[in-house]
């Protein structure tokens, strides 16, 4: 009995790594499917969350007004920024900063921009050595395009009062003094 299971098993064994060999002589014979990636870039899905850029909007300035909200919104505190005005009163980011080597690219920083300004784009950011290369500012963020909505301008389809005088939008009343208010 023990020598018929001893055959049993290596006629097992044997079947076992013929198996094996098959798949592997039918996969011999196919195309790789390795793509040299410097060189060659595979299209990854339109929904591919690769990097994060700022956008601008349609008359070519920047969306972002400094809100705070992507900052945050994001979980691990990559995203900082300084507010500062413009002499029409538009709101700007002086500075904006992420820092790449401690993002996850969740994308809860674009959900969360009211102005679109933070998108999503489906380039993948290039591996760097240095941490400190990782941290990119608002000059290494910024693009010259409007990004996925190119008709979206927040000033304009908020009403606030960048594009014409405060107040002077329709449906909008004119500033009130707040010191004719007390008593």
């Amino acid at each position: 009995m023990s020598i018929l299971s001893d055959i049993k098993e290596t006629v097992t064994g044997i079947g076992g790594i013929l198996t094996g060999l098959s798949i592997t002589l039918r996969h011999i014979f196919r195309k790789p499917a390795t793509v040299q990636f410097p060189e060659e870039k595979r299209p990854m899905p339109e929904r591919f969350r690769g990097s994060i850029v700022l956008t601008r909007d349609p008359d070519g300035a920047e969306r972002c007004v400094a809100c705070y909200l992507c900052s945050g919104a994001c979980p691990v505190d990559c995203i900082s920024m300084a507010a500062a005005e413009a002499e029409n009163g538009r709101r700007y980011a002086a500075w904006f900063r992420i820092n790449f080597a401690r993002c996850i690219l969740c994308g809860l920083c674009a959900e969360a921009c009211p102005t679109l300004a933070i998108q999503m784009a489906p380039e993948m950011i290039p591996s760097k050595r240095q941490v400190i290369d990782w941290v990119y500012e608002k000059e290494d963020l910024l693009i010259d395009g409007t990004g996925k909505d190119p008709n979206y301008n927040f000033y304009r389809h908020a009403g606030i009062g960048v594009v014409s005088p405060r107040g002077g939008n329709p449906g909008e009343q004119p500033p009130v003094d707040v010191r004719t208010l007390l008593p």
